[in-house]
């Protein structure tokens, strides 16, 4: 019998909708800054979003990452969240 392996399901911050770990793009907070984690291995408290430009955008928009690290995000880590949103 083959055996089926659980994905794991983490929410995204702006929809908060369940999704595999694989769909969604993970922020880490490291100190006082906040990075994307392109492996999703980087040590640390991570947030995740949904690989969609309309999840960033509300991202963004609400300020979502101040939220779940408790503290003040600068606003040059949303510019590149946006950055990353373009070049999508």
């Amino acid at each position: 019998m083959a055996e089926i392996k659980k994905q794991p399901q983490r929410m995204c911050i702006a929809c908060r909708e369940m999704k595999n770990k694989s769909e969604l793009v993970r922020f880490v907070k490291i100190d006082n800054d906040v990075v994307l984690d392109k492996t999703g291995k980087m040590a640390g408290r991570g947030a995740y979003v949904c690989n969609k430009t309309e999840c960033m955008e509300k991202c963004v928009k609400t300020k979502a990452l101040n939220r779940v690290f408790a503290q003040n995000i600068s606003a040059e880590v949303y510019e590149k969240i946006k950055e990353q949103i373009s070049a999508k």
